[in-house]
């Protein structure tokens, strides 16, 4: 690789580039000046051209590429550049989603398409009687749960198919700030996966509508999506106070659902003979008292 490297087609249409010149502006703001020896700066992070200097690429190749005059870089300029900002496996994979998206394009079928769920995967989550369990697809969207989960959720609506994000409730709903212990954590991190699927997903118009609708209904959200993180999770712990049966810690597990895009199977555990496994039993208990959803509203599954 050599300076002033110009691989790749440019192009001048309007917001050509944006997402990905967005992203490399935000990394290179997160990466810390001093171990390249920097001193004090007016603004965090490094500047364009020793960022280039890193990546091997000229100054005004690496600018074109952050104002969206460059599409289509080379894989080693796109490996170079993860290196240079520091990215971790999950950011540079977002980096190559960016930097290969079409503007206007989507991949699979089309946004506005309803996901389903097949009929034996709504089986297998009704077996799960003892453990809370959802499909989660685009966007975050809930596309079905279980009784249990949908009870230990606080009541999370049952809502059109349109409406069942997981992010547009833990950021609107004032009911997800009192479930989540670290409410923080857990709604940051929705918005890196909401990243991802950005990537993944460039000209989906129904993400950019719910992006909008959060951005006006939360500073966090707002300041978080900013900062162009992106997250993943697989596997983790969720602690949860239950309005009804009080605190509650669960293990989770994200699994991927074969022969399907963009459907993720969460599973939450908890410890055998813990005060969470005791809670979550009770919670059955009272849902099975009330199968017609009086005192739990909400249950059952999502999709209808």
């Amino acid at each position: 690789m050599t300076a002033g490297m110009t691989t790749g087609t440019d192009t001048t249409g309007p917001g050509s580039g944006t997402e990905l010149g967005d992203f490399l502006r935000a990394r290179r703001a997160l990466v810390g000046p001093p171990r390249h020896g920097g001193g004090r700066r007016r603004v965090p992070g490094l500047r364009r051209e020793e960022v280039a200097a890193l990546a091997r690429v000229s100054t005004d190749y690496y600018t074109r590429l952050e104002q969206g005059r460059h599409r289509r870089p080379s894989d080693a300029v796109l490996t170079a550049l993860a290196e240079a900002l520091e990215l971790d496996a999950l950011a540079t994979r977002h980096l190559f989603d960016l930097a290969r998206a079409v503007p206007g394009g989507t991949r699979g079928a089309s946004p506005e398409a309803v996901q389903r769920v097949r009929p034996s995967l709504h089986l297998l989550l009704d077996s799960f009687t003892e453990h809370p369990a959802f499909v989660r697809g685009r966007r975050t969207e809930v596309l079905a749960m279980n009784p249990l989960a949908a009870a230990l959720l606080a009541d999370l609506p049952a809502r059109p198919a349109r409406e069942r994000a997981l992010i547009r409730w833990a950021f609107l709903d004032p009911r997800a700030r009192r479930l989540y212990v670290d409410w923080e954590a857990v709604a940051s991190s929705m918005v890196g996966t909401l990243r991802l699927d950005a990537g993944r997903h460039p000209g989906d118009p129904l993400l950019a509508r719910l992006v909008d609708e959060l951005s006006q209904g939360s500073a966090e959200f707002e300041a978080w999506w900013a900062d162009h993180r992106v997250a993943e999770r697989r596997d983790g712990i969720k602690r949860l106070v239950h309005p009804a049966v009080g605190r509650v810690d669960v293990h989770y597990e994200a699994l991927d659902v074969t022969g399907v895009e963009d459907q993720t199977l969460f599973v939450y555990t908890t410890q055998p003979g813990s005060a969470s496994q005791a809670a979550l039993r009770r919670l059955a208990r009272l849902l099975a008292a009330d199968r017609d959803g009086a005192v739990l509203p909400g249950a059952g599954q999502a999709e209808t």
